[in-house]
This record gives C-alpha cells, structure tokens and sequence, in this order.
C-alpha cells in the first residue's frame, strides 16, 4: 500500500468512525489520541484501549466483575506479545501453572506493533461480550485500519509472521482464562436464581427479580497477585439500629443531607457525584473502565514508553481484578444494606438516590460494604502512585462534552486526592455509607501495594 492509498485509507476510517460515534453519543471520538504519540506501539495500545472505553460502556452484564477479569486477561496477552523485546522482564508462563505460551512459535523477523494489533483484536473481541453488534464491528475496523497503517513498507512475510503471533499469544491467554472454570461459570449467569440471601437485620436484600445478587460468588474466582484469603478484612464500624441517637442513624443522615444537598443546592456535589458514577450501562463506561480512561491519558500526558506503558497497564488490570474478587467476598460476608432502604423507612419515604435518574433501580443490585467504586478508586490510584509518584497536574476528561449529566473535566494535583474523590462521590450520589468508601480505599491500597511489588524481572 503507497503512502497515499494509505493516507486516504486513515482519512476514510476516521470519518466513518466519527459518523458512528455521533450516531450513537459514544464517549469521545477513535481512534485517535490527542496529542498523537510519536512511538507507533505507544499509539496502537492507546487506540485500542479508546476503543476498548467504547465497547465497554455499551456492555451489558459484565460491570463491574466481569469487566475487571476481562481487563486482567487483555493486558497479559498484550505484555506477552511484546515481553521478548523488553529489557529487564520475562514472560509469566513460569508464574502461572496453566498459562502455556510456546516462544518458538514467535517468528525472528515480526513487527511488534502490527503483532499487538492483532493481540488486542483477538482478545478483545472475546473478552468483552454482550456488545451491540454496531459497536462490536468497530473491533474489526479498527484492526483493519491500523494493519494498513502499520503495514506500509512491511513485507508480507513479516506481516504475517506477525499476525500470527499477535492472533496465538491472545489465544493462549484465551485458553488460559477458561481453566478459571468458577469465572466462566459465573460469567454465564450473573445474577444466578440459586442464590438467596441471608435474611438479618439490617441486612441488604433483593425487592425484585431483576434486582438479585450480582456476582454473589465471585470470591471464588481466580486472582493473579492475592487473593481474598490473603487481603486483611475489616468489619463495619458501625452497628444497626433504629435510634436516631445512635452512630448509625447519624451515618444514615450524612448521606441523606449531602445527596439532597447535591440535589438541590451543592452544585459541585452533584457534579462530583454524576463525574465519577460509571454506574449506567450504555450511557458511561463502567468504574474499573475509568481507570483505563485515566490511564491512558496518563501514558500520553507522561509520554512513557510502549514498554512502560504495557507494565502500568498488566499491573492495573491486575489489581482491579484482584479488588473485585477481595471486595466481593466481603460484600457478601457482611451484607450491609444500601442507605436508601433505610432513609426511605426511617427519615424521608420520598427519598431517592442521585442514581436513580439514569437507571431502573435506585441502586447497584450488590451489598454496601465495602465499596466498590472505593476499592477500585485506591487500586489504580496505588498503580498510579507507583509509576510516576503522586504529585502530578492530572486533569481528567473522561467524560468532556457529555450533556446527559455533568461530565466537565476536574483537575487534581495528587492521585490521592482522586481516589479519595472518586471514593467518596459516593455519598453525594447517596448510594453508600461512609465507612463503605473508607474501607474501600483502605482495601484497595492494600491490594495495589501487593500488585507493586510483584517482580515482572525473574
């Protein structure tokens, strides 16, 4: 392909890309990345990443547990396509028993890069499931579009060499993924009829069918770094009751006085609250998504390299995977209930959620403690933190542009300072106790400085 067919080609694919993405109000324009990167791999894990956001916010069924497990996999098979030519680190098929990948299949004369495009396809394409099938193709077109890009001035030979890796590495993590047999189980029915929940006081539960336990067994699902046995676990603070004396009605009352605040006067509560939500299927992409949005607009505002950015990127999907199967576990230990249950009962039977203007049900269909959104929140920020400190000028704009609720970019000057906002947004959107966002950020810290010190090099 000349340099002009090939041009026109890109020109012809973004078009077309932008065309659907008005169409369809998805989150920001792809492939593209601004600024471009210079380091042709750098672009391609970045691209596929947007579009990976993309496919994401239109899943139905995955958010966030099987979103995590999904991001895990994806990242490992991109790191091994590429580990033979990183200094310092060596492939993990000798850290995980069942992951085989044959090296001598890897061609000496293969281009990385057209390698990884086809790994992120292949992967992709079967890790995120449940996508409508006018967002799924764009996999397809993506990974044409940048294979003529990329394939200008290759021989075929290399090429193909390289397909074939990309395509074989993404097949064996693939394979590796179904020997989790728990995870593929559950994967097939998220909200299984099997599971009643403990009936107790204060204790969360179901009021509809559609509104059951999601995940209720994920604990059991594999980890790659530590498990839920090996996380430290703390109990809620407080104790259920009744008395508006108590500590616990005063909890209650905080998140009933800081979501109507939100509701009606604080108007940067509200936006802190609809900025970090994630919660609604089709409208945003999912809590553990975001941190892939941050992520990659962290890879371009540090200009790291491809190597850099492939080991931020195994190690965040590690440890959000790792905190959705610690958080879970707990979720379902202690079975804390959800505030508006309770303020409806005992303080305002008018009230709603902040959520429950954009979705079904006026909550996440899960128990309260610890949170989610929390664990998550601490989980990358540790990544974050790790490779490039916590000072920073960050700026997020995930969700620039958006009319349906207030997306306007917020700036921070420390991934603390996020975590802890995005932890705590919870209240505002009145979905969670305190002590849930306190424990959540404290769970997955935990897990992050696990995820830190894994050794990529042995």
């Amino acid at each position: 392909m000349n340099s002009f067919t090939r041009a026109l080609f890109l020109v012809l694919f973004i078009s077309m890309v932008s065309v659907s993405c008005s169409n369809e109000q998805l989150e920001e324009p792809i492939p593209t990345t601004t600024p471009v990167i210079t380091n042709e791999i750098t672009q391609v894990i970045l691209d596929w990443n947007q579009l990976w956001c993309q496919l994401d916010r239109y899943a139905t069924g995955m958010r966030p547990n099987a979103t995590t497990r999904a991001l895990a996999y994806i990242h490992l098979a991109a790191f091994e396509v590429c580990v033979e030519d990183m200094v310092s680190y060596t492939s993990n098929k000798d850290r995980y028993a069942e992951l085989e990948i044959d090296f001598t299949q890897r061609q000496p004369n293969i281009n990385i890069a057209i390698a990884l495009n086809a790994c992120y396809a292949t992967a992709i394409d079967h890790f995120m499931y449940n996508v409508p099938s006018n967002i799924d193709s764009q996999i397809a077109v993506l990974r044409q579009a940048k294979e003529a890009a990329l394939s200008d001035g290759i021989s075929d030979e290399v090429i193909q060499n390289s397909e074939d890796w990309g395509n074989y590495v993404a097949q064996q993590i693939i394979t590796y993924s179904q020997t989790d047999t728990e995870a593929e189980t559950q994967l097939l029915s998220p909200q299984p009829t099997s599971y009643e929940p403990p009936v107790g006081v204060g204790f969360w539960t179901y009021s509809d069918e559609a509104e059951r336990g999601l995940f209720p067994y994920w604990s059991s699902v594999r980890t790659f770094i530590i498990s839920s046995e090996e996380t430290s676990t703390v109990p809620p603070s407080l104790t259920y009751s009744e008395d508006v004396s108590s500590a616990y009605y005063t909890a209650m009352e905080e998140v009933y006085d800081a979501s109507e605040a939100a509701r009606t006067t604080d108007t940067e509560g509200l936006w802190i609250a609809e900025f970090w939500s994630n919660d609604v299927e089709g409208l945003m992409m999912s809590p553990p998504g975001r941190q892939i949005s941050i992520a990659n607009q962290l890879i371009t505002q540090y200009n790291i390299t491809h190597e850099e950015a492939l080991v931020l990127l195994l190690k965040l999907g590690f440890s959000l995977n790792d905190a959705a199967v610690s958080t879970w576990a707990d979720k379902y230990e202690y079975m804390v209930m959800r505030p508006s249950v309770y303020i409806q009962e005992f303080i305002d039977p008018t009230f709603q959620t902040n959520l429950f203007p954009f979705i079904s049900w006026p909550n996440p269909t899960f128990p309260s403690y610890p949170s989610g959104h929390s664990t998550f929140a601490s989980a990358a920020a540790g990544i974050f933190i790790h490779h490039f400190g916590d000072n920073t000028d960050f700026t997020d704009r995930s969700h620039e542009g958006r009319t349906e609720f207030r997306g306007d970019p917020r700036t921070y000057s420390t991934f603390t300072d996020m975590a802890a906002e995005n932890g705590f947004s919870r209240l505002p959107l009145g979905v969670h106790l305190r002590m849930d966002c306190t424990e959540g950020l404290r769970l997955g810290y935990e897990i992050s400085d696990a995820v830190n010190t894994f050794d990529l090099s042995q």
